[in-house]
């Protein structure tokens, strides 16, 4: 639908989105590691930590030599894993664009831990609709769509270029992409869209970015911010001017029941 590729919004209230960043290094670390692994490799650390319903569940127990770690920690790693170089590219290029933005609203620890429960968010949530499946789950995406989300409700004037249909340079409100992203997972998810994809996942995190930003915003950070990332300013109300009272003709001070008197009282309805 839409391709993120850069946003004006500034950050306040952090120096450095060490954070996001770290994320993404670790992200591609592991990519590289399965990846030059060989193709053995990348299907035994799908199967050792990528999220299985049937397993999570003890509907079906797992291999012994693919058993790496406890079978809840599942609900973690599996966020760390991509298919390829373009599930993982399209995830990172979306934590890149609004993750920084929605780290310097939480804060670093708070945001990690938004980050990782949407995560887990997205896994559960699979686990609800396919409870049986023998499928793993791997990807980001569901930490993604939390961060998409959480953005959406922070930031939804402030302007972003995207890539429309993959090739139309675009500068719009974010409110616009994000909307319409959302949309489309749900959509997908009820339509019963794609079978290589999670679109469970990615409602899952949508869910928990909608009421975790709200509980774990840094004091003082504003919603729905307007299109410079700031919250809107206060109208500017004038104040009618009081008349000042005028000197008598014979130098003493106007008495209070003079007609300039009467026009100084307070303005009523």
């Amino acid at each position: 639908m839409f391709i993120p590729l850069y946003d004006t919004n500034r950050l306040r209230h952090i120096r450095l989105q060490y954070v996001t960043i770290g994320l993404i290094v670790v992200n591609a670390l592991v990519y590289l590691a399965t990846t030059l692994g060989g193709e053995n490799f990348t299907n035994a650390a799908v199967l050792g930590l990528g999220f299985i319903p049937s397993v999570v569940h003890d509907k079906v127990e797992l291999s012994p030599e693919f058993v790496v770690i406890p079978e809840s920690l599942s609900y973690l790693t599996y966020s760390f894993l991509h298919a390829d170089i373009f599930h993982l590219g399209g995830n990172m290029l979306f934590l890149w664009v609004f993750g920084d933005n929605v780290e310097d609203a939480l804060g670093h620890i708070r945001y990690l831990i938004f980050y990782l429960a949407c995560a887990v968010a997205g896994a559960f949530f699979q686990g609800l609709v396919a409870w049986d499946s023998q499928v793993p789950l791997i990807g980001a995406s569901g930490a993604i769509a939390g961060v998409v989300t959480a953005y959406l409700i922070l930031y939804p004037r402030v302007k972003v270029w995207v890539l429309a249909f993959a090739r139309i340079p675009l500068r719009i409100p974010a409110f616009i992409p994000l909307i319409l992203w959302i949309l489309f997972q749900i959509v997908m998810f009820a339509a019963g869209g794609e079978d290589q994809i999670s679109w469970a996942c990615h409602i899952g995190g949508i869910i928990a970015g909608f009421v975790l930003v709200l509980v774990l915003r840094s004091r003082g950070v504003p919603l729905l911010a307007g299109a410079d990332g700031e919250p809107d300013p206060t109208p500017n109300i004038q104040q009618p001017p009081v008349p000042v009272e005028p000197a008598a003709s014979d130098g003493t001070p106007a008495q209070p029941g003079s007609q300039w008197g009467r026009g100084a009282a307070t303005p009523r309805d």
